[in-house]
């Protein structure tokens, strides 16, 4: 596989990321500006923020969760040239349910929505790594 083929799916996490961190600014800024949170009340992680801005911070702080999994993981796979097709497909159907369990964070945040997608991610990503393990223990 092409090392594009291979960090593309990474790459995307770490863009669905940044975003989420990106607009936690200005919703941060207008919290404080509004007062509905004051220095005071977050500098040592308080939820004092508004509900917008929870869920937000929430869906960013989530991507610091289950995605170092699959950073990790993509990297061995890399380095060690094992990734194939299978894990192409995996890895880009892990990311699409993480971006669409990110949306419905930050959107509705119906839980009987969010909780399915992630946990197929989290099957998803149990399964990669299983056969990554299996790939490097059946090495000659």
């Amino acid at each position: 596989m092409s090392v594009q083929a291979i960090l593309l799916p990474l790459f995307v996490e770490v863009i669905l990321t940044f975003m989420l961190g990106s607009a936690l600014v200005p919703m941060r800024g207008r919290d404080f500006k509004s007062g509905v949170a004051r220095y005071d009340n977050v500098a040592l992680r308080e939820p004092n923020w508004s509900k917008g801005t929870l869920q937000f911070a929430y869906s960013f702080s989530n991507q610091f969760e289950l995605p170092v999994l699959f950073y990790v993981l993509t990297i061995l796979e890399y380095v060690t040239h094992l990734a194939g097709i299978v894990f192409v497909v995996l890895a880009w159907v892990f990311v699409i349910f993480r971006v669409l369990h990110a949306y419905i964070h930050v959107t509705s945040n119906n839980i009987k929505l969010r909780g399915p997608l992630y946990g197929v991610a989290a099957i998803v990503l149990i399964v990669m790594w299983l056969i990554y393990i299996v790939e490097v223990l059946t090495l000659r």
